[in-house]
């Protein structure tokens, strides 16, 4: 007989009195709550004005949606954070989601920060460049830009027009004559004087300036001088300012989408269907289109549409900057309280303010991102049919009970044993997961040991997870594990998931390269089978080479990462007393900085500004170090 404490209504019971029990003893004031369950797993992140009343809510389940009766079954446990505003309480809840991807919460996927165009300020010759990450050099950002190559188009064209360097403050404080961006007309070369501090300023003013909307305003100035130089004859002045037209005409062609009179402004728009919804975002900054992204956040079928958009604005915006207006399909729930918590992470720099617009020019904007929304939702389901047919197919091919939700593809890179790096990347039914990937600075392996690779980044990857309670049933527990590599290196992972006694939780297989490494001969390693291989047609087989490509692609790209980091460290660096003018006056006069270190002291006082003390303190910093 089955035990009766199983049952949902037993199990709905149970988890409704025990939050009863919590609810008695909270106060009537603002915070958040965690819902946890038997494995300390968290269910669901909330917020509330006052905590006592929201949490005894849970307890009258008749009322409770499905979804909410699941939840309140499963509790187990709860936490609570108290804080002195709903705005904070908000600000908070938003962040824990974001960390710990409650599965009951509305969730954000992919939410990567955003490139920006940097100009520094902390330079006497300012650098454009492309910026991703926290907003920590002084300087101005301009963006955000939906996509690398559409930042990258802007930047490169940017140059062409204001002619502002784009190299790092050691690279321009080495320069001794004009690099080839100079040459063909990127740069006026202000590291070997070629500019003046004054005039550079001016072209970074008008780069500024452009970037801010006044657009129209540097054009006209481009056109004048253009119509000055031409009028004396000198025909390439002239020219020289055409070509710059030319640039600032063609990033204002690519602007497809533009309104008049719409400054700063983010667009947003949702469509849902069939228990699936797309949250378009278009970016608008000074007037400029800077491009769109298509966002499908994790949500219940029974989420309302005001409540499913608030938690993906209040998510959104939690690591980013918010614009003076946010454009809306739809209203959202709390707006007040949100629109109050992006201003105060704003500081009072402006006021933001959320709209949904009923007519005008506006209105037709935000209908065109929902329909663009309605268009990728449409693209997105057609992609997740084929992604779904194909995981039958490896289900079927590796013999799994269950179609697999989570598939780890696994690749080693280093060149002669230096920089070695591990790469993981994920696949489910959604396609790649690309804020689960993880790369592994190898710490242990012997140089070029690519088993012992391989064994310590399955030693990292599980013993750690094991340890935290997220082992074999849990959440982010993969169903396949794919190995870049033949037998030897499937040899390896299930000696080391064997000792860790976790090779009977998944399904290990490896994928080699066939015969002079042709793509399409692939030879599969699984336990208890002999190798096996593919028709070349297959479209399986196309698909397990896509994850290995896409895992082969990480790992280089994390090792070229690290061995030019590694590159760009100079041994003169770490010496201390020697700045940047120092140390290029230095590499001026030996040519590099391992002549530097074989230098005697004598040799090292000829170099202007290297004072006796100075040379001393070079000369045995490298010799005391031997």
């Amino acid at each position: 007989m089955e035990n009766s404490d199983k049952s949902p209504g037993t199990a709905l019971a149970r988890g409704a009195a025990l939050i009863g029990n919590f609810a008695r003893s909270l106060p009537e004031t603002p915070g958040v709550y965690r819902m946890l369950d038997a494995a300390g797993g968290v269910l669901y992140v909330g917020k509330a004005r006052a905590l006592r009343r929201r949490v005894t809510s849970y307890t009258q389940t008749e009322k409770l949606p499905i979804r909410l009766q699941r939840m309140v079954a499963e509790t187990a446990d709860m936490v609570f954070v108290h804080t002195h505003t709903e705005v904070e309480a908000l600000l908070l809840e938003s962040n824990l989601i974001k960390k710990l991807k409650p599965r009951f919460n509305v969730l954000l996927r992919d939410d990567k920060s955003f490139p920006y165009i940097l100009i520094t300020r902390d330079h006497d010759f300012p650098l454009l460049t492309k910026h991703r990450g926290a907003h920590n050099r002084k300087g101005d950002y301009f963006g955000p830009f939906a996509s690398v190559v559409s930042v990258n188009h802007t930047v490169a064209i940017l140059q062409r027009a204001f002619m502002l360097r784009n190299c790092a403050d050691t690279v321009f404080a080495n320069r001794s004559r004009p690099c080839l961006q100079y040459h063909i007309k990127r740069c006026t070369a202000p590291c070997v004087g070629l500019v003046s501090q004054q005039d550079y300023a001016g072209q970074v003013r008008l780069a500024h300036d452009f970037l801010s909307g006044k657009s129209r305003e540097v054009q006209d100035s481009f056109v004048q001088q253009m119509q000055q130089a031409s009028a004396v004859q000198n025909y390439e002045e002239a020219a020289k300012f055409r070509d710059r037209i030319r640039a600032l005409t063609l990033i204002q062609s690519s602007q497809d989408v533009n309104v008049e009179g719409l400054g700063d402004a983010d667009v947003v728009g949702l469509w849902r269907e069939n228990g699936r919804s797309c949250v378009m975002v278009f970016f608008f900054r000074g007037g400029q289109n800077f491009g769109n992204r298509a966002y499908f956040p994790r949500h219940n079928a029974e989420e309302p549409d005001e409540a499913l958009l608030g938690a993906f604005l209040a998510q959104f915006y939690e690591n980013k900057p918010a614009p003076r207006e946010i454009l809306l399909s739809h209203p959202v729930e709390e707006a007040a309280l949100l629109e109050q918590a992006l201003n105060e992470k704003n500081a009072g720099r402006f006021k933001v303010r959320l709209a949904v617009p009923e007519k005008g020019q506006k209105k037709r904007l935000v209908e065109l991102v929902v329909r663009n929304a309605r268009e990728a939702l449409e693209r997105e389901a057609l992609q997740l049919a084929g992604t779904g047919k194909l995981l039958e197919g490896v289900a079927a091919l590796f013999d799994l009970d269950e179609t697999p939700q989570r598939i780890e593809v696994y690749d080693n890179s280093h060149i002669a044993g230096t920089n070695m790096v591990g790469a993981m990347i994920v696949a489910g039914p959604e396609g790649f997961r690309k804020n689960a990937y993880r790369k592994f600075n190898i710490r242990e392996a012997a140089a070029a040991d690519d088993y012992g690779m391989m064994r310590e980044v399955m030693q990292r990857r599980f013993a750690k997870a094991m340890e935290e309670g997220r082992g074999p049933e849990t959440e982010g527990w993969p169903d396949v594990l794919l190995i870049d590599g033949g037998q030897g290196q499937f040899n390896a992972v299930h000696a080391a998931l064997e000792d860790m006694g976790i090779a009977g939780s998944l399904t290990l297989v490896s994928i080699a390269k066939g015969p002079d490494r042709n793509a399409g001969r692939e030879k599969f390693f699984m336990a208890g089978r002999p190798m096996f291989q593919l028709p070349v047609d297959d479209p399986v087989l196309h698909y397990l080479q896509r994850l290995r490509d896409e895992a082969h692609r990480f790992a280089i790209g994390s090792h070229r990462a690290r061995r030019s980091k590694q590159i760009a460290i100079s041994p003169l660096d770490d010496v201390p007393g020697i700045g940047a003018k120092r140390k290029k006056a230095l590499l001026l006069h030996f040519g590099s900085a391992q002549e530097v270190a074989r230098a005697g002291v004598q040799d090292l006082r000829q170099v202007e500004g290297i004072s006796d003390a100075v040379a001393e303190k070079i000369y045995h910093y490298f010799h005391d170090n031997l």
